[in-house]
């Protein structure tokens, strides 16, 4: 199984203790100032705001926490926190390729410990558009309901114009041009379909098989920059065997 794919499970298991830490609700947040300041405080007006709010409440984000992001956003707050996104690139061992992206209010900083993580595992820290050449972007809706037929989901890809259908973790999966996905995401709202989570990711064209120390350095990689409290999400083309990936998840 691809790291893409299987490394989204692994994530799942970890949601829990990022929220008890505080650290989710942080990166929510975050999200849901940069949609704001980009497209307004007003969900119904602004997709991409009232997608982050849905994630947010999903993960149990307080609705204050919620105000005052959208505030910080449009300016209503101003707690001199200046957010910027930002998108590093990078190899991991074996010269797998990264896409890390942040949102962060010192640059420099979080350079500086994307750098010494990187290294710390065997990898470094590239030029801007080193691997971006490596992936695709593409939006992915995730339905709600583990309970659908997949009649049901080929009817409904067909009527939202759907590029593909997929199933993970027992839920189907919408998959859509990046450039669709908020458009997509609303006619299947208005089909009464529930969604669980509706994202751009970026898909590798290509994959490195790992085994052994490189597969177990590129797993720990990858926890501590989705760990980390200024990045948002990280990408990689490493493939690693369920056997492998279920021995590093038991000894984690």
């Amino acid at each position: 199984m691809s790291g893409h794919s299987k490394w989204h499970n692994i994530k799942g298991k970890k949601t829990a203790a990022d929220a008890a830490r505080g650290r989710l609700f942080t990166k929510v947040g975050k999200e849901i100032t940069i949609a704001a300041r980009e497209g307004g405080g007003n969900p119904d007006f602004n997709p991409k705001l009232r997608t982050a709010i849905e994630k947010a409440r999903a993960v149990g984000m307080p609705s204050d926490n919620i105000k005052r992001a959208i505030q910080r956003g449009t300016g209503e707050i101003n707690d001199g926190a200046t957010y910027e996104e930002l998108i590093y690139e990078g190899y991991g061992p074996n010269g797998v390729a990264v896409i890390v992206e942040v949102t962060t209010d010192n640059k420099n900083r979080t350079m500086s410990e994307l750098r010494k993580l990187f290294s710390k595992f065997g990898g470094s820290l590239g030029e801007q558009n080193c691997v971006s050449w490596m992936f695709t972007s593409i939006g992915k809706i995730t339905l709600k309901d583990e309970n659908l037929s997949e009649e049901e989901v080929f009817d409904l890809a067909t009527k939202v114009n759907a590029l593909d259908v997929q199933k993970e973790d027992e839920k189907y999966v919408l998959t859509t041009e990046a450039e669709n996905l908020f458009k997509v995401k609303e006619l299947v709202e208005k089909e009464d379909f529930v969604i669980d989570s509706a994202e751009i990711i970026k898909v590798p064209n290509t994959y490195v098989k790992l085994t052994g120390d490189d597969a177990e350095r590129m797993m720990k990689l990858m926890m501590e920059l989705e760990d980390h409290e200024d990045v948002q999400r990280a990408f990689a083309n490493f493939e690693i065997s369920d056997e492998e990936m279920e021995k590093f998840l038991t000894a984690a």
